[in-house]
């Protein structure tokens, strides 16, 4: 079997899903983006719940709500002055939870740390996508943090099929090598670089900040892959061909998307009024 197999499924499914986003933020309306974001962030519940290991879906459905009620109450709260970089900060905080429990834990976990860890996950990154569309030039912000994100991602898939030697998580993700790591951060390294420059900031505040949003998104992968194999699934759902579920597609932007729009929010280069 082909190192990269499965490569063409996910070409396709990258592509379709990156035309839609363009419509989305430049065709429409911030709202249709505050809509999108919801449904991702309830979707992702309904995976995520499958992680509880509950066979009632009504439970499964209860999850779902919870956190949309969370969601809905953390975007409130970030309407106050410097409350969203506590919410973020706060983000940042479970992230590096979430990298020890993968370290030193990862055979550990019960339902209950499993839906915690759910609402740490995703709503978040729900708020933090949200913020950056009602910023000034809020759509080119949004695709670019999803830009060093997503590079990230391709640059440690690539990487890590090409010269992947040392394992990163052999207990939670074998496939996973450090040369991925090495190779994600310098993609998100490169998208920075171009985006400081279109958007005239600073490279030097720029590229601290993809680097981080990079690291931590391997984090939030793992964190994934660590609740899929607590719960003994292969994916979080099929929604995606060659990708799975949204969970699966989300994973990285939940964590690299908040540090990464903290980081924006401490360098002072966002921050206007949310919509």
């Amino acid at each position: 079997m082909s190192r990269y197999s499965g490569l063409r499924e996910r070409v396709l499914t990258a592509l379709v899903l990156a035309a839609a986003l363009l419509i989305v933020l430049f065709a429409l309306s911030p709202m249709f983006t505050t809509m999108l974001v919801a449904v991702v962030v309830l979707a992702g519940a309904w995976e995520w719940s499958a992680f509880l290991q509950v066979r009632r879906r009504a439970l499964r459905h209860a999850y779902m709500l919870l956190v949309g009620l969370g969601y809905a109450l953390a975007w409130t709260y970030a309407q106050g002055p410097g409350a969203l970089s506590w919410l973020l900060g706060f983000a940042a905080i479970w992230w590096l939870l979430a990298l020890a429990w993968v370290v030193l834990a990862p055979t550990r976990g019960t339902p209950i740390t499993a839906a915690v860890a759910g609402l740490l996950v995703l709503i978040p990154a729900g708020v933090a996508l949200q913020r950056l569309r009602f910023e000034d030039n809020g759509a080119w912000l949004l695709l670019f943090a999803l830009g060093v994100v997503v590079a990230a991602d391709v640059g440690a898939y690539f990487a890590g099929h090409r010269f992947g030697r040392l394992r990163l998580a052999p207990r939670v993700s074998p496939g996973k090598s450090w040369e991925g790591v090495i190779g994600g951060v310098l993609a998100s390294l490169l998208v920075a670089a171009i985006g400081a420059r279109l958007l005239d900031w600073p490279a030097l505040a720029v590229l601290p900040m993809a680097a981080a949003a990079a690291a931590f998104s391997v984090v939030g992968d793992l964190t994934e892959s660590l609740m899929k194999r607590q719960s003994g699934l292969k994916d979080s759902g099929g929604l995606f061909p060659g990708d799975g579920g949204v969970v699966d597609r989300f994973d990285s932007l939940s964590a690299g998307v908040p540090i990464f729009v903290l980081g924006l929010l401490k360098a002072g280069l966002i921050g206007g009024a949310a919509g």
